[in-house]
């Protein structure tokens, strides 16, 4: 190392040059995740994520939890397909869910909440249609804060809820997305 500290410029050039090169040598490894190319002969993740079946997610008729199961599943087709037609499928999903609200902040002088937390928990599982082994079983979950704007302001309190109801559904729909395209990426 006693020629790099004679001339400073000549040590920044190696370092540069050593990056560069181990960049270049790393740079070929990676891919997209949602790449239409895949550099193996995997097929890509799209066409998988667009073979899961969403089973129908159960909650009592004509409830508010029935509303939620549509949207997140409504969601999450859209997210595995893209809008387009499901080809045959090869895995199979289902989604258990419940819902908790609780007051988070409440007003000193009335006894009435101010802020709200919805709470959407899911606990789901991918199966492999062929074999009907489960490839993986997982929970996630969702808490989002609502305002709600005043005592007289009833429709304001039930938009809000109905709104970071949709919002739960949306986060609890992308992180299944998420775990089930990476046990397609990576296997586990």
């Amino acid at each position: 190392m006693w020629w790099l500290e004679r001339d400073p410029m000549h040590s920044f050039a190696c370092r540069l040059a050593c990056i560069v090169t181990l960049g270049g040598l790393v740079a070929g490894c990676f891919q997209p995740l949602y790449g239409e190319h895949s550099f193996t002969n995997s097929p890509n993740i799209s066409s998988a994520l667009a073979g899961v079946d969403v089973s129908q997610i159960s909650a009592p008729s004509g409830s508010p939890e029935a509303r939620i199961a549509v949207e997140a599943r409504n969601q999450l087709l859209f997210d595995l397909t893209g809008g387009a037609a499901a080809p045959p499928p090869t895995h199979r999903l289902v989604i258990r869910m419940s819902s908790t609200r609780l007051s988070v902040i409440v007003d000193i002088n009335s006894g009435r909440p101010d802020v709200e937390d919805f709470a959407l928990n899911a606990s789901y599982t991918l199966t492999d249609i062929k074999s009907g082994k489960p490839a993986f079983t997982c929970v996630t979950a969702a808490r989002v804060s609502y305002d709600i704007p005043g005592q007289a302001q009833r429709f304001a309190r039930a938009r809000g809820l109905r709104d970071a109801e949709d919002r739960a559904a949306k986060v609890i729909a992308d992180n299944i997305r998420s775990r089930i395209a990476s046990y397609f990426v990576a296997g586990t």
